[in-house]
């Protein structure tokens, strides 16, 4: 792990708009940006043409485009799991259309408890974002904590620091917003439209 106080310096700075700085955080945090690349992967089908490097670099280069303040190396973090999501839907999309809607980007969900229905070890990943939307539109928090711990592989522990609750509220909050998302996922791909 990278020294706090160093991660901290470079935070203030890169938030500042040091772009010098954004580069030092990315070299500084590599390694624990990797460990969530490698998490995020292994949900992914094993012939994924996108590796954990290739995620990490992506996912960087739109940090560095953006002009988000970070408030600490748990936001950073929050804020690099967010843009992974980014970058694997976008890259599941292109791919569903290169195949003309014929195929779809499958991820395992055998980590973090499934979130899937019965039965179903793999979801569609535009399906599983698309569900992930509509939640986030009705609970922001809720959708903060699955992409933390789903596409982030944030532990509840990282996921309280990086949401300020507590670690209670994000198990609870992590059940609540799996439910709904299998019976959301489900009803996709079912096709049923019912409440």
């Amino acid at each position: 792990m990278a020294d706090p106080g160093e991660v901290t310096r470079l935070l203030e700075q890169a938030s500042g708009g040091d772009t010098a700085a954004r580069a030092a955080l990315f070299d500084a945090l590599y390694r624990e940006l990797r460990h969530l690349a490698d998490g995020v992967m292994r949900a992914e089908r094993a012939n994924h043409t996108l590796q954990p490097t290739a995620l990490v670099h992506e996912a960087f280069l739109r940090l560095a485009g953006d002009d988000a303040r970070f408030e600490s190396r748990a936001h950073f973090l929050g804020v690099a799991a967010s843009a992974m999501r980014r970058v694997l839907v976008d890259h599941a999309r292109w791919r569903n259309a290169q195949k003309r809607g014929g195929g779809s980007t499958l991820v395992a969900v055998d980590d973090l408890d499934a979130l899937p229905g019965p039965g179903s070890d793999e979801v569609d990943l535009v399906v599983l974002d698309d569900a992930l939307s509509r939640l986030t539109a009705l609970d922001s928090r809720q959708g903060q904590i699955v992409e933390l711990r789903f596409f982030g592989g944030l532990s509840v522990e990282e996921t309280a620091v990086v949401v300020g609750v507590s670690e209670r509220t994000i198990k609870r909050e992590w059940q609540m917003s799996r439910a709904w998302l299998r019976r959301e996922i489900s009803r996709t791909q079912t096709g049923s439209s019912l409440p």
